[in-house]
């Protein structure tokens, strides 16, 4: 590997490391930066889901102070590695092309989703109004659902996390960028486990920007506590757009 391209993982990786913990789809970073150094599609995919997550580590220790304790968060760890690990067979096992092209409309919609949180929430009711036990299942399916996109791809889990959950918690954007964190991190950890044994890893790639998602994903987790509300919910949005629209465009170019 020549320097430049060394040079540009460790950038990648800071930069993802910080945009995972802020907004989610720090992947978008890295996993192009991993094509461009001459990587075929699913190893540059392998390699990008090992080396994001100590990133998700590094951001769950940055957030920790915001994240709430209870029944409801313990109880979607186990889902979240049942969906991981169904995401990373399918990877294994399948052709990418197919849900290459469903990416783009589902990060699209999760990141409409959170922009249009207050009149969604005017349609379906304010999180104090669901029942508890319908607020606990959705918030399952959602968990679920995401987690096996995590394993399979992996790139804007976050705003997919952070998009849903808005919608059905009753809590502070950044109390529930704090639970994406801890998530996103479940569902690294589960990929990386399962890839490290059965995956076309490129280690080298690992090495270089798993350390800069590490640096990168403390400092965003920290910059998410100063951020407002709005401010850090447009932020989400923006950068969801963007992702959404580069994978539109990358899956029928």
């Amino acid at each position: 590997m020549e320097l430049a391209d060394a040079a540009l993982l460790l950038a990648a990786g800071l930069a993802a490391g910080t945009v995972n913990a802020v907004a989610g789809g720090g992947s978008l970073i890295t996993f192009p930066a991993l094509l461009a150094i001459g990587l075929p599609p699913v190893p540059a995919n392998v390699t990008n889901s090992m080396a994001v997550a100590p990133g998700y580590g590094a951001a769950v220790a940055g957030s920790w102070m915001d994240l709430p304790r209870g029944r409801l968060l313990l109880s979607l760890v186990p889902i979240t590695v049942a969906g991981a690990l169904a995401g990373a067979a399918l990877l294994l096992v399948t052709p990418a092309e197919a849900f290459e092209v469903v990416v783009p409309f589902l990060v699209l919609g999760a990141t409409a989703m959170l922009a249009f949180q207050g009149s969604l929430r005017r349609l379906v009711g304010h999180p104090r109004g669901l029942a508890p036990r319908r607020r606990t299942v959705t918030i399952q399916i959602v968990v679920g659902v995401a987690a096996v996109y995590g394993g399979y791809f992996g790139a804007a889990l976050g705003v997919m996390l952070v998009a849903s959950l808005a919608l059905v918690l009753d809590a502070t954007l950044a109390r529930v960028s704090a639970i994406k964190n801890l998530l996103s991190g479940v569902v690294g950890v589960t990929t990386v486990l399962v890839f490290a044994i059965a995956g076309p890893v490129n280690w080298l790639g690992v090495a270089l920007v798993a350390p800069a998602t590490l640096v990168g994903g403390y400092a965003g987790a920290r910059l998410v506590r100063r951020l407002p509300s709005v401010v850090l919910k447009t932020v989400i949005v923006v950068f969801g757009t963007v992702i959404g629209c580069y994978l539109l465009w990358r899956a029928f170019a």
